[in-house]
């Protein structure tokens, strides 16, 4: 097991540089390394690294959900309002139903089968956006009109609304029933995880401020706490709705609120945690990814997760309809809403494990929806966001002059 973290930071770290000097994502660099280094490719990786690579790599989107509500401004947020509601389920909607619109005709699959294809791929990738996302408020990118905190929050969202419906689309196809309950289970898991994160918010806060704790400290307890919280989320999904992540994400917001100091000193030991994180996340994400499944794949497949990207643009556009926003900022939030990465590699498999005839065919999917939109989703943001979005402070002094 050594020898198998030895080579994923020290190979991750590398063609990550590499592939930075390129002026390409260094998430892909590490991508790759897990698909080389992975059991499909060189199978130089311990089994027992990945039997907890699930694990492993929800430890790390942890981390970096925790540094984005240590940074993420409430009353930033309640400024943008209804968009940042209809970001956490509309674009997703229209992703599924534009998979269930082309799907059948290009891949030859029911229509059943079309709305789990469209669940496993629907839900952006936190763990590519969020760090994108934080980046853009260190530089005060679009932060005048809260941009990156209203797309970090609906990519953190969204995620529970479609795994609510890639379970109820599951359970369909192997000839359950599709109750109301199912679909109430959403906002619940919303309120309540809101709800949970914010007391514990509160409660941290209000404990750091009398007990003399050193900030490493702090960093462990404040990582305890959310590994308990998505430990919670998995022991109650058969009773009530409950997210997890959202809970790590909003805790961390409120410790802010709370404390702003104390936040963002936390914050600077999160995003040094993240660069080791960072690695191991996406080469174990590189690591599920079957190249066999993806060599297979014909045009038609990749003309699917293409059509379907066009229905979630469209999505964002919709959410956007009202807003303040110039033409310029509403297409940077198409953009940076298009990478995915864990969501389709935790659940892309699961269809083919139980058995489903579409299993292989939405694995092949939810892989080059991974190899496809991560890294040029991921490039796309960072070529355009100094185009398309303005500097607070270039803001600031025109507001000023004026």
């Amino acid at each position: 097991m050594l020898f198998s973290l030895a080579l994923i930071f020290l190979c991750g770290l590398i063609l990550g540089s590499v592939f930075q000097k390129l002026k390409l994502p260094n998430l892909l660099g590490m991508l790759i390394t897990g698909i080389v280094l992975g059991p499909y490719a060189l199978n130089l990786l311990s089994p027992n690294i990945l039997a907890i690579s699930t694990d492993l790599r929800q430890i790390a989107l942890i981390i970096i959900l925790t540094r984005a509500g240590l940074v993420l401004d409430i009353k930033d947020l309640l400024k943008v309002g209804r968009p940042a509601i209809l970001m956490c389920f509309v674009p997703a909607c229209f992703e599924i139903i534009g998979m269930i619109i082309i799907a059948p005709k290009l891949l030859g699959i029911s229509v059943i089968e079309a709305a789990i294809m469209g669940t496993v791929i629907a839900a952006v990738s936190p763990a590519v956006i969020v760090p994108k996302m934080l980046k853009l408020m260190e530089g005060r990118y679009g932060t005048n009109k809260s941009i990156p905190q209203l797309i970090m929050a609906g990519a953190s969202v969204d995620d529970v609304f479609v795994i609510v419906l890639f379970t109820a689309f599951i359970g369909l196809a192997g000839g359950a029933q599709i109750s109301a309950l199912s679909f109430a289970k959403i906002p619940v898991a919303i309120i309540l995880g809101l709800t949970v994160g914010v007391v514990c918010g509160i409660v941290l806060s209000f404990f750091f401020k009398r007990a003399h704790i050193r900030d490493s400290g702090k960093v462990i307890i404040i990582l305890s706490i959310s590994f308990l919280l998505v430990t919670i989320e998995h022991s109650l999904n058969d009773i009530v709705g409950f997210s997890g992540l959202l809970a790590v994400m909003s805790m961390g917001a409120a410790l802010q609120k709370q404390s702003l100091e104390v936040s963002k000193r936390l914050s600077g030991k999160f995003s040094k945690l993240w660069v080791g994180a960072e690695v191991l996340l996406f080469v174990l994400v590189g690591a599920t990814i079957n190249i066999k499944y993806t060599i297979a794949a014909g045009v038609s497949t990749i003309l699917v997760i293409l059509g379907v990207l066009i229905f979630r643009v469209l999505g964002v556009y919709t959410c956007m309809i009202k807003t303040k926003l110039s033409q310029k900022e509403r297409a940077f939030c198409m953009i940076a809403y298009t990478p995915k990465a864990t969501v389709q590699a935790a659940i892309g498999s699961i269809p083919l494990a139980l058995g489903l005839s579409c299993g292989n065919i939405v694995l092949t999917v939810a892989v080059l929806s991974i190899l496809i939109t991560a890294p040029i989703g991921a490039f796309a943001i960072d070529i355009t966001y100094k185009k398309l979005l303005k500097k607070e402070e270039d803001c600031v002094d025109k507001n000023t002059s004026l």
